[in-house]
Parts: C-alpha cells; structure tokens; sequence
C-alpha cells in the first residue's frame, strides 16, 4: 500500500485503526411481565416510557382480553402471552402474580436460563427446587428490595456473624384482610379500634400465611440469617395509614434499627408504591454502567 509523506500517513494510519475497531452498542434488555396488576403495570408504563438498555417485550395476566386492553394504552403495546411463554421472549421476566401460579412462571423461566426477578419472595422460600433449577440451566434469580431498607446492610453483615433479626410489620387492618393465616385461625380484623397481634413467628411462616403482605420479611431472611431465624410479628394497626415495618439486627459488625413507612398503592393497600420503583431499580441495574449498593 502506498502512503503519502508527512501528515498524511498519520491520517491513513488512523483510518485504518478506525476501520479495525466497531463500536457497538450491545442489544436492549427483553423484558416481560407475568402478572398486570398494581406493580405490572405501573413497571410497564415506565419501561414503556423508555428506559436505556430495557424494552418491554410481553405481558401476562390471568384476564388476558382486559390485560389486552390495558396493554393498548401504551404508546407501545407488546403481545399477551401466557405465563409459561414469557421466557420465549424475553431475557428478564418479572414475576407479578398471586403465589398460587408462581411456579408457572417461575420454572419456565429458569429452565431457560433468563433472569427471573420475583416479587413473590415468599413463594420462592416455599417452592426453593426454582433455586436449584436455576443452578442447574444458568439463570439468574434476582430479587429486588422493595419495601425494605436497608437490605444490603444486612447482606454485608451476614458476612460476618449475625445473632438475631427481628421485624414488626403494622398494617391497616384492611391491608390484611383475606389473608389465609386470619381466615385458618378464625381472627377478624373487621371494626378495630386498637392495634391487634395477629401473628407472631418465623418469616417462613408469616409469609405462607400472609402471602401478599410480608415478602419483605423473606426478602429480610433470605439477606440475612434465613427465614427460619428471622422473627416476624404482624399487627393489625387501626392507627397506622401506611404499612410500617421496624427491624432490629443485631451482628458482630453493627447493630441496625431500621423504620420504614411504606406508602399503599391505590390499586392494592397490601403493596407499596415503593414495590414498583424497587423492581426498576433493579432492572436498571441489569444495564447501568455504573451500581450502587452491595
């Protein structure tokens, strides 16, 4: 090849190292959504606003002609599938759904090494072969914070020694209404007019009996020192307009008082607004340069 002298070769020099290096952008992130309730959809909206590095590729729901219209809403509708075919479609599905049909989304999806991020921690406590059948295909099984603070301090201690976690959980009596724990042992939670234990063991237990209100407290075990150490008390709070939790750790690393006043969503009092931001964050997380956090 023949260059001419001075500054030219510089210049033919550098076009050919240009020619050489592509500078790609890798491919956004396929996201579906198993469940479109109050947290699947305020998730939908906002990867349907756009968020760098994620697409919004599919939606489930148990009504899937009202899940339908709903999808139409956006300014970019996706397909409804059922739940066992969102991981054909997508590389992260978020699981949104009522603990019965967990494993319906949950075992597809890590069967096809994507990453499953459930909302439901406490299904995934009761139903743990998801865990090792993620192992065994390559899936990743992340859970977000939701509604607890403080998550990833617990983490860091129980890298060390921790002694003790304990968690009381406050909820407006309506917040906990319908649970299967109230409905086996007969308690009503109707016309209170003060506070009211309605529950007192390990998080394992809380969360089977209370399915949709205390996946904190899995998330909480599953960080720290498991979910049969973790102590859980809930409380049927008349006075209390948010959903409170307080957790107390006690490590060989630190001693942590935590206080948290979760805002109800509107379209379901036993979920948090927070629950729906947390599951962004962590979406965003797949895909930022840069991460804060443990």
């Amino acid at each position: 090849m023949r260059f001419a002298r001075g500054g030219d070769i510089q210049v033919s020099a550098t076009s050919i190292a240009m020619s050489t290096v592509t500078k790609t952008r890798p491919a956004a992130l396929r996201v579906a959504i198993g469940g479109f309730g109050a947290v699947g959809r305020a998730v939908a909206r906002r990867l349907d606003e756009g968020i760098e590095g994620l697409t919004l590729a599919a939606v489930s729901a148990r009504d899937r002609d009202r899940a339908g219209q709903r999808v139409a809403e956006l300014r970019h509708p996706v397909p409804v599938h059922s739940l066992s075919e969102l991981a054909e479609v997508a590389d992260v599905v978020i699981e949104c759904t009522p603990a019965a049909v967990f494993t319906e989304v949950a075992e597809p999806t890590v069967r096809a090494g994507r990453v499953f991020m459930p909302i439901s921690v406490g299904a995934l406590v009761s139903h743990w072969h998801v865990v090792d059948l993620a192992r065994t295909h390559g899936a990743r099984i992340v859970v977000p914070t939701g509604a607890l603070l403080g998550l990833d301090a617990v983490r860091a201690a129980a890298q060390g020694e921790i002694d003790s976690v304990r968690m009381i959980t406050r909820k407006p009596p309506r917040a906990l209404a319908g649970s299967p724990y109230l409905e086996q042992h007969g308690i009503s939670v109707a016309g209170l007019d003060k506070p009211l234990k309605v529950f007192a063991g390990s998080a394992r237990e809380g969360a089977r009996g209370f399915p949709a209100n205390v996946n904190v407290a899995a998330a909480l075990g599953l960080a720290g020192i498991g979910v049969d150490r973790t102590e859980l008390e809930i409380w049927a709070d008349p006075t209390v307009e948010r959903n409170t939790h307080d957790i107390i750790v006690e490590a060989d690393s630190v001693r942590l008082e935590l206080h948290i006043e979760n805002v109800p969503s509107d379209e379901n009092p036993r979920t948090g607004k927070i629950v729906a931001l947390s599951v962004i964050a962590a979406l965003k997380r797949l895909v930022d340069p840069i991460t804060v956090g443990t």
